[in-house]
């Protein structure tokens, strides 16, 4: 009778000690859920409803209904789906549990069980109820899934291992004026920080670099090594269109309170990133603000938030970029946003707006959603007006550069499978003009995590390269171009670190380009662009002169010991009458120079008829003859040799100055290059106010165009500046 007690107390005890531990396991899963760390909370909970009797039925769902909300957030699909469907078993189902059983069940292909829940849901939620929307929605993506997947697209897709590893991978972002560096996302174990997140049961993110060689192949990716990543969560980044801006979102740790996605600014010195500098986007601190965009113009900031005034869960909002400041934060509305989740804007950089979403028809989880972007149009002409050195800049009219404005009216693009699958497709970075890049996804990861693939789409893109620099020198980074057509573009281009840029160019349309940089003479081009049956690049160089500092004009040729010009001269000099027509306000210095040999006299006069000559070809071109000085020096002043050309002479340095007494110290036949350097023609610019002012010194005022209703349907002028 005594060891039968003894037997009872002891279960008695066991079944008191598992239920204090089952109910302990629930306190701490309450506090790690409060804090956002689903990953941890879902083990508590787990814990406990093995501790819980399967008697305790009611016990038992509620436990289930917890673990299942963990695991849905940190998407372990299939252990989401088996603890709802326990939740159902036990009779502690509602309404919600079956809309997002009908979405984990999308997201493992099984449209035809997502079908019947969503149904289910529908039934039962208040017509008034977002999740009511989202379930009809969702049932509508059930029955049209399977025939996306069907009919395909014409993407092709390739995992890329070389970046992945056995954690996540997310949000690539090419970088580099080559687009041949890949910034990514990683919970790796590389990353830093010793603590595994409390949310995903990683290690906390930081950002990633992989380089591409010479042979476009890409290195295995490494740490980098500046203050940008940190002990904390950092990921999701882009670039501004000069790539000296990193925008990247970060999660601060607080072991106390829950964690808020924010997002920084790093700035690039070299090739070293800063530590990050928190942008302060709102005053509201118990929201997140994450997944960071910049459009291709520069001007504002795409991000993901959950603050009030959207559409419901996570929207896609906007701010405008003036310095260091952030404008008042904007809804984009719809058709982007709805009352499910849009999250990772990104920009194609002919102004597409990519995005991933929930809360669209889709083959599950996050889907991919192109919104194309539509220029502002006008009925006036486009003109821009800058003064000779470019420090003033305004616009004649009324009519504003490309704001990305995304009318209601707009339909948004699903690109359909494979691009698109039954799991999270998103984060997508584009390989110059092309579709084509990198996004990622976790398809087919029964973990839930992320990995990054490349996509390809061969459809017809036309292009045009051009590369601004000082002539006779190095890339202009600062420089600016203005591109008009006239079909309605409008833009204002942004060079990269090498002095390129890239823009799409549609068939069928001719555009104006003017290059423009401080201190610099304007430079223009003129493009058709024909229809082809490929892909194909234009490209256009464009070279500054310097308003301070002579410019060689090259390819200028004379008769032996004569002033008269040769016929091979005319390209050159030509294109010297159009830069001075498109500099309408400037006058110039037209100088010759010769070498040492000779006597000085018979120089300087060689030397001034031939600049004579040089600038009657300019006045019987068309240029009025108060604009132009000519200027014999004959060897008076010999040159100084600047970076690039000391890179074709190696013997020669910059800073040397070509004198008599220098040159003959070098072996003869570097002699003879150095008298060749020597020989040339360049012009100064004089003055940048020509033909502003009248006799009394007043500004004259350049009269704007007249209006017309059929102004805007005609091709630009060839002086549209």
């Amino acid at each position: 009778m005594q060891k039968i007690s003894i037997i009872i107390y002891s279960i008695i005890c066991t079944v008191l000690l598992v239920s204090c531990g089952a109910d302990q396991a629930m306190k701490k899963g309450d506090k790690f859920y409060a804090l956002g760390e689903y990953f941890d909370a879902a083990a508590q909970y787990r814990k406990a409803y093995t501790h819980t009797s399967n008697k305790q039925r009611e016990q038992k769902g509620q436990r289930a209904m917890k673990m299942a909300e963990c695991y849905r957030r940190i998407h372990f699909t299939s252990k989401a789906i088996s603890a709802y469907q326990n939740a159902i078993r036990y009779k502690q189902d509602d309404s919600l549990t079956h809309f997002y059983l009908g979405q984990l069940l999308m997201r493992n292909g099984n449209y035809r069980e997502a079908e019947k829940h969503f149904q289910t849901a529908i039934d039962s939620l208040p017509h008034s109820d977002d999740h009511w929307s989202l379930a009809k929605m969702g049932l509508k993506a059930a029955r049209q899934a399977a025939q996306w997947k069907k009919d395909g697209s014409a993407y092709t897709i390739k995992r890329m291992d070389l970046f992945n590893s056995r954690r996540a991978e997310y949000s690539p972002m090419l970088g580099g004026d080559e687009d041949d560096q890949l910034y990514f996302t990683s919970t790796r174990n590389q990353a830093q920080g010793d603590e595994y997140s409390g949310i995903t049961g990683a290690k906390n993110a930081d950002i990633f670099l992989s380089q591409k060689d010479d042979k476009g192949k890409w290195s295995k990716p490494q740490t980098i090594d500046s203050e940008l990543n940190s002990e904390m969560d950092e990921g999701a980044c882009c670039f501004s269109p000069d790539g000296k801006s990193m925008y990247l979102t970060i999660c601060k740790t607080d072991p106390n309170y829950p964690r808020y996605a924010t997002i920084a600014v790093s700035s690039r010195s070299d090739a070293s990133w800063s530590k990050p500098k928190e942008l302060t986007i709102s005053k509201d601190t118990l929201s997140s603000y994450a997944h960071p965009a910049v459009s291709p113009d520069g001007e504002w900031l795409y991000f993901t938030s959950d603050m009030p005034g959207g559409l419901g869960g996570f929207d896609i909002w906007r701010c405008k970029l003036t310095g260091n400041e952030m404008g008042t934060p904007e809804n984009l509305g719809e058709p982007v946003n709805t009352p499910g989740d849009e999250m990772f804007p990104t920009f194609r950089p002919n102004g597409d707006l990519y995005f991933s979403s929930d809360g669209h028809p889709g083959m599950g989880g996050l889907d991919i959603y192109i919104l194309k972007e539509r220029k502002e149009e006008s009925g006036k002409r486009k003109e821009i007006t800058l003064s000779a050195d470019n420090s003033q800049e305004k616009e004649e009219t009324d009519i504003s550069l490309s704001s990305f404005h995304f009318p209601l009216s707009s339909k948004l693009e699903h690109p359909g499978f494979p691009l698109n699958s039954q799991g999270d497709d998103f984060g997508m970075t584009f390989e110059g003009k092309r579709n084509q890049g990198y996004f990622c996804s976790n398809r087919g990861d029964t973990r839930g995590y992320d990995h990054i693939y490349s996509f390809f789409n061969p459809e017809i893109v036309q292009t045009v390269k051009g590369w601004v620099y000082e002539q006779d020198g190095y890339e202009l980074t600062s420089a600016q171009v203005y591109m008009v057509g006239n079909d309605g573009t409008n833009l204002k281009l942004s060079v990269k670190g090498d002095g390129s840029f890239t823009q799409e160019i549609k068939p069928n349309v001719d555009y104006v380009l003017l290059a423009t940089c401080k201190g610099f003479l304007n430079h223009q081009e003129q493009l058709r662009v024909e229809p082809v049956t490929k892909s194909e690049e234009y490209v256009l160089q464009f070279p500054l002169a310097n308003i301070s500092a002579p410019v060689l004009i090259e390819n200028i040729f004379y008769d032996f010991d004569k002033a008269t010009l040769r016929p091979e001269s005319a390209t050159a000099l030509d294109e010297l009458v159009q830069l001075l027509n498109e500099n309408p306000n400037i006058t110039i210095e037209l100088s010759a120079h010769t070498d040492y040999k000779g006597s000085d006299e018979y120089n300087k006069s060689l030397s001034q008829r031939r600049a004579e000559s040089v600038v009657n070809y300019l006045i019987d071109h068309g240029i009025a003859s108060d604009r132009l000085t000519p200027k014999g020096y004959g060897e008076g002043k010999p040159k100084t040799i600047k970076r690039k050309v000391a890179e074709r002479y190696p013997f020669l340095k910059a800073g040397d100055v070509l004198t008599e007494a220098y040159i003959t110290t070098l072996p003869e036949e570097q002699q003879e290059q150095c008298n060749q350097l020597n020989r040339r023609t360049e012009f100064i610019v004089l003055r940048t106010t020509y033909g502003l002012f009248d006799k009394a010194g007043r500004l004259i005022q350049t009269p704007k165009p007249e209006e017309s209703s059929k102004e805007s349907d005609q091709a630009p002028s060839s002086e549209p500046w």
